[in-house]
């Protein structure tokens, strides 16, 4: 026996296996964030010397990639342009009072749009405008905010290009049978998903309650002087002209200790340039000029402020309204709540360093309907606080686009002044037009088609190099190169067939059907504890294998594994896009359990016995 188990260890495979449940196990706890894992992992691999470094770092030169890292930019130039929040204007529009009509203009417009952008990017930006839909029907968010995240889920089910686990299968087929998917393979799944769950939400949607529940007090038409009044900003917030001869000229904010020693948090300075003034975001770098205008939160009311001044030499001037909605096209304002279980729950904006993590200042904190006062930046957040906060919008839509710790809950409407490229949503459109049509006609490949619609939209100035840069999310870029040694070496050292051969055992001698069930139940199952993308890497090389051994065509194996992968709606944690709504939707973890686990049934029987007459075997 002691033999035996010697054997095992001195085997790869059992190395490689423990490092996928190591790497598991530290997904669920979520104490280290998931690309940090995945460099461990690579790290891994390397000293273990079970890869060789041309193997482990293979990621970084997938054209796959690139196409997903391009992806990102084509969404940001959507978002941009003013594209995807017209989009969301016309729902509002097209809505009227009916419930239902509301519903299912919401589940088409955000499957629509998510079929070209990030899913989790569009339900952010849909979430604010559920909320004022909710608010102008007096009816519960619970009724229309779990609807968002199905049609967000489903959009990945659109098109090749929706979300990052259909491009990683359509990679993994390539190389194993130099077979692709075609831009629109996916299509007739999706619809008849979407259908499904556009019928599937309108019969179950009173399950989740909320009939006599009213929209929380949130709207994103208040103005940013709507907001200073609200928060009441108007008599806390002053202006400061740095006169010749002050003590701050020359000198980083860091440098004068304003917070720690006076109660003091500068929001913004106020800078002349070619005779015009200039909004610039306040961080602990920035060097004070003489003749600059400080904005400055003042949270200790016992300051002598003519005091302050005199010594600083200082010259104080009130806050007006028009300070902030005049620079409107850079700096803005927004509401923020933390993401339930995040880090952030319990610290403070010091804690979090919330100026140099999130590049935006907090100006107000509104607990259970109360404006709270004091030194802000000291006050720990708790799930449900509604956080005001000032930067540039550039730093507001990162955080939108930044899941872990916040989302935006409200824009104020002075945020269509804000679209920087809002004459060009034409051009924006055009250039994913052209994208689609070149995947769609098969002229040049994939990530060539999308790195031309990103050259046009920078020609058509739709986005910037900076705003290009700034859209790529690195992390997620990051934890899909990490991941792919784990496919290379679960085939290099036996484990794919492993598990295969293990899986036919139980489910082999009852017929496709059922073995196409069973992958879809594993890749479900396994999806509960790591994202859509890292269970895409995993199981498409299994499926294949299982195709092959079963002497069938692997394409209808890699398609489910790929629906599979995007039907995560069964826990409020299978996917940021369920997760962003659980706050404002006012939901517990058994209403995404009974919702989602009966429609991913209903997903999982339709995908079975459709994909098979879709992709014969």
């Amino acid at each position: 026996m002691s033999e035996r188990l010697l054997g095992w260890v001195n085997m790869p495979l059992f190395w490689v296996m423990i490092l996928l449940a190591t790497a598991i196990l530290l997904f669920i706890r979520n104490k280290i964030r998931m690309d940090v894992v995945a460099l461990l992992v690579m790290l891994a691999f390397c000293l273990s010397g079970i890869l060789t470094v041309q193997e482990v770092f293979a990621g970084f030169s997938d054209p796959n990639v690139i196409l997903i890292a391009l992806l990102f930019i084509v969404g940001e130039g959507l978002v941009r342009t003013g594209v995807a929040y017209q989009v969301s204007e016309w729902l509002m529009k097209a809505a009227g009072n009916s419930e239902t009509k509301v519903l299912v203009l919401l589940m088409l417009a955000v499957t629509g749009l998510g079929s070209f952008m990030s899913s989790t990017g569009v339900v952010a930006i849909f979430i604010p405008v559920v909320l004022v839909i909710c608010r102008q029907m007096n009816i519960s968010p619970k009724r229309l905010m779990m609807p968002l995240s199905i049609a967000g889920l489903i959009s990945g089910m659109m098109t090749l290009i929706a979300t990052a686990p259909n491009l990683v299968v359509n990679a993994e087929l390539v190389r194993e049978v130099g077979i692709r998917f075609s831009f629109f393979s996916f299509t007739p799944i999706g619809l008849v998903v979407l259908l499904l769950g556009i019928i599937y939400v309108l019969l179950t949607r009173r399950w989740l309650g909320g009939d006599n529940e009213q929209a929380p007090d949130l709207t994103s038409k208040r103005s940013i002087n709507n907001l200073i009044e609200e928060y009441q900003l108007r008599d806390r917030t002053k202006r400061f002209v740095v006169r010749p001869g002050s003590t701050f000229i020359n000198k980083p904010l860091e440098a004068l200790s304003l917070r720690s020693d006076y109660g003091l948090n500068v929001l913004a300075i106020e800078r002349w340039k070619r005779f015009r003034p200039v909004f610039l975001t306040a961080f602990g770098s920035s060097e004070i000029r003489e003749k600059d205008i400080l904005i400055i939160d003042i949270s200790n009311p016992e300051l002598n402020l003519e005091e302050f001044c005199r010594q600083h030499n200082l010259e104080p001037a009130d806050i007006q309204g028009h300070s902030f909605v005049e620079q409107t096209k850079s700096i803005g304002m927004a509401e923020l709540t933390p993401v339930p279980d995040s880090d952030c729950i319990g610290k403070s904006a010091i804690d979090l360093r919330i100026r140099t993590s999130y590049g935006v200042s907090l100006v107000g904190i509104k607990r259970d309907g109360e404006i709270l006062n004091g030194n802000l930046a000291d006050i720990s957040f708790r799930l449900g606080d509604l956080l005001l906060v000032v930067g540039e919008w550039r730093a507001i839509h990162q955080i939108r686009n930044n899941t872990k710790d916040f989302f935006v809950l409200s824009y104020p409407s002075d945020i269509s002044a804000a679209v920087p490229a809002g004459s060009q949503a034409a051009h924006a459109v055009f250039s994913v037009l052209t994208m689609v049509v070149l995947m769609v006609s098969g002229v040049v490949p994939n990530v060539i088609a999308a790195l031309i619609a990103c050259l046009m939209l920078g020609k058509f100035r739709c986005i910037d190099a900076k705003s290009a840069y700034d859209s790529i999310h690195w992390p997620s870029l990051i934890l899909i190169i990490g991941m792919m040694p784990f496919s290379i070496a679960l085939q290099k050292t036996g484990g794919v067939n492993l598990i295969v051969e293990a899986m036919l055992q139980v489910v082999g001698g009852w017929g496709v059907h059922a073995i196409l069930m069973g992958l879809f139940i594993l890749c479900a199952v396994v999806g509960l504890f790591i994202s859509n993308t890292a269970t895409a890497i995993l199981m498409a090389p299994i499926a294949i294998s299982m195709a092959h051994q079963l002497n069938v065509s692997p394409v209808p194996f890699a398609m489910l594994v790929a629906i599979a992968a995007s039907a995560a709606f069964m826990t409020p944690i299978s996917s940021p896009v369920n997760t962003m709504v659980l706050g404002p939707g006012g939901y517990k973890f058994s209403d995404f359990v009974k919702i989602g686990v009966p429609f991913t049934l209903l997903v999982m029987l339709a995908s079975v016995f459709l994909i098979p007459l879709l992709f014969p075997l």
